[in-house]
């Protein structure tokens, strides 16, 4: 399934034994704004990395499915793309080390897939795994980006938007390995990029800025961002342009903004009006009158306290 390097690198910090993150960027799944594969695509860019593992393609992709690129110069076919999906070391801007998974999302074997990324997780003592994910939502692109989580253990989303309600989605390779990977007991953390519907088949640097701040605070790693910030600010730019150009496109992005400010409006009275803690539930029946049985024993143990009259 896999091959590892020889010699392997170094992939853990001053200590040999010390846990480290994995960040999981596989293309193709949910991708809205190329947001997930920019994220690989500039970590290991502007990073110093080392080969770890290379996954074999040929079991794991159906090229008709994603046929790659053949060049034909005249009457010769002289290149052809080559895809590749493998796990690197990185250090980032602080020197620390991290992993990161890049590639295509495999179309097959998925249960073989996850299988092997859990046993490289082990043997690597991976700690914490991020899984990325960007998808198209009726969201304006004149608002704040938002970043919503999933995760093993809900002290890990107190920073994020998260769903309120039950749903069932389409699966996905990297969802297999985030379910495998936490029955494991390592933990797991999914974040999606909420992009707007109406720029999800371009390049939408906010997604991917968005994207690695909120990994930069769940794992406690440094990333270069100022390159991806200045593609930001063009993109934004060029929007305004178009808006001011366009009364109808103005329109559109108006009402959903209406929809945004009502959407965190309402968030933001839930919140304000929950008295429960992050990752706590409404205690049921029983366990009020528990708490009630001891809270009035308390109090009559108190009334017939020596010295009492």
């Amino acid at each position: 399934m896999y091959d590892l390097e020889y010699p392997a690198p170094v992939v853990h910090g001053d200590q040999s034994d010390s846990p480290v993150p994995l960040i999981v960027a596989l293309q193709g799944y949910a991708d809205a704004g190329q947001a997930v594969v920019n994220v690989g695509t500039h970590l290991l860019q502007a990073l110093d990395n080392q080969l770890v593992a290379s996954f074999n393609l040929d079991q794991l992709v159906d090229y008709r499915s994603r046929r790659p690129g053949v060049t034909l110069d005249h009457n010769s076919i002289v290149d052809s793309d080559r895809m590749s999906l493998n796990l690197h070391v990185l250090k980032d801007d602080s020197g620390q080390p991290f992993l990161l998974l890049a590639g295509p999302e495999p179309d097959l074997k998925w249960e073989a897939f996850s299988d092997s990324v859990v046993q490289l997780a082990r043997r690597l003592n991976v700690h914490r795994v991020v899984s990325l994910y960007s998808a198209p939502m009726t969201v304006p692109h004149t608002r704040p980006l938002i970043v919503s989580a999933h995760a093993s253990d809900p002290a890990l989303l107190q920073d994020f938007a998260t769903w309120d309600s039950r749903m069932i989605i389409p699966g996905a390779a990297s969802l297999e390995t985030e379910l495998k990977l936490a029955r494991s007991g390592v933990e797991t953390v999914g974040l999606t990029a909420h992009v707007p519907h109406y720029i999800a088949a371009n390049d939408y640097p906010e997604a991917t800025v968005k994207l690695l701040q909120a990994v930069s605070s769940t794992i406690d790693r440094e990333f270069p961002l100022s390159a991806l910030e200045g593609d930001q600010s063009r993109v934004q730019q060029q929007l305004e342009n178009q808006m001011e150009d366009s009364p109808e496109i103005a329109q559109v992005v108006q009402a959903l903004e209406g929809q945004y400010d009502a959407e965190v409006e309402r968030r933001r009275r839930r919140r304000e009006n929950n008295l429960l803690q992050p990752g706590e539930e409404i205690p049921t029946g029983d366990e009020l009158g528990a708490e009630f049985e001891a809270f009035l024993a308390d109090v009559a143990d108190k009334d017939t306290e020596p010295g009492d009259d």
